[in-house]
């Protein structure tokens, strides 16, 4: 059986990691590389033993699937174009600058019938991974992704660059419709907002607040998830984990240490336990992860991780955020 031909267009800092691992993956054969800027895309082709692609017109007659790791203001005209060839894409996250984009986008890949995954990695990070067997029913969420201050990526907001990988997985994990949205920042560095904060409230009763900057001395990537009788919190960054949880009266408490006894506190009839932990957190790659997960798709028709439609969603969202900022910004100035 012929191996499915996969070509990557971008080869900044994405777009190298997703050449490398391309390579490394046996099932698959790494066809070549694209970028605007020859020279940057003749190096990489040599450090990975791969074609440079002159145009994307060769890249379309040698692929069968592609990885688009370009500016996100190119994502829609480029990934278009790979749609219309009935080439199955793999976007980098955001999937497009605007919702009306991805929407599109949607309606092209169901014409062609070919698929669309996007990068939403920290679905794929070991740390949320580990939760895989708790029950989460987010009440409140609070989020920092906080970053220092990179040239690469400034074509686009902190919401679209940074924000948008909780805002995806705070639509993954709710499951519910979006009540009202409030949201502030301030561009800093340059013409788009650099940090910014949003409170979310859903339908459920849920509540999110995230908070990004791409202009902070201190890196942070959290998650905290608040629910009855439990909170978890995430580390993306250094891929840990720690559970807090009030279990059922008839729980076994051999093997979790205490962190508070609440009977004395609450001088409740039925002293309730706090138990903590910290799951085991598998040993991956999850870019490496994502990928093995689109060629499972496209191969074997297993359900797609991250769907375009899930996408649309979270840029629908943060052109929202976007907006309400802008007019926060504007509101601010005339003052």
């Amino acid at each position: 059986m012929q191996k499915l031909r996969i070509s990557v267009i971008g080869a900044g800092h994405l777009g190298k990691i997703h050449t490398k691992l391309w390579k490394s993956n046996e099932n698959i054969e790494l066809v070549g590389i694209y970028d605007i800027d020859p020279k940057v895309s003749a190096q990489i082709a040599r450090e990975f033993s791969c074609k440079q692609f002159k145009s994307l017109d060769e890249v379309i007659t040698n692929s069968d699937a592609v990885t688009i790791a370009t500016p996100t203001s190119n994502h829609y005209r480029t990934a278009r174009q790979m749609l219309e060839h009935k080439i199955h894409c793999f976007i980098e996250k955001p999937i497009t600058s605007t919702y009306k984009e991805a929407q599109q986008l949607l309606l092209l890949a169901a014409e062609h019938k070919v698929l669309i995954q996007v990068g939403h990695v920290e679905r794929f990070n070991p740390a949320l991974i580990a939760l895989n067997n708790e029950e989460i029913s987010p009440i409140f969420i609070e989020v920092h992704r906080l970053s220092q201050f990179k040239p690469r990526a400034t074509d686009v907001s902190v919401i679209s660059d940074l924000m948008i990988h909780d805002i995806d997985i705070m639509l993954w994990l709710v499951r519910s419709q979006i009540k009202r949205i409030q949201a502030n920042g301030v561009s800093v560095l340059t013409n788009t907002p650099d940090i910014a904060n949003a409170r979310i409230e859903f339908e459920n009763g849920a509540v999110a607040n995230l908070t990004a900057s791409r202009i902070s001395n201190s890196p942070m990537r959290k998650i905290r998830i608040f629910q009855i009788n439990a909170y978890f919190s995430i580390d993306f960054a250094n891929q840990s984990v720690d559970v807090f949880k009030i279990p059922d009266n008839n729980f076994d408490l051999t093997h979790y240490p205490l962190a508070i006894n609440l009977g004395s506190i609450l001088e409740a009839e039925n002293p309730k336990n706090i138990i903590f932990y910290r799951p085991e957190v598998p040993q991956l790659n999850a870019i490496e992860e994502e990928q093995k997960s689109f060629i499972q798709s496209i191969i074997e028709k297993f359900p797609i991780a991250v769907p375009a439609q899930d996408a649309a969603e979270a840029v629908r969202i943060a052109n929202i955020i976007e907006r309400k900022v802008r007019k926060y910004e504007k509101g601010i100035l005339k003052r």
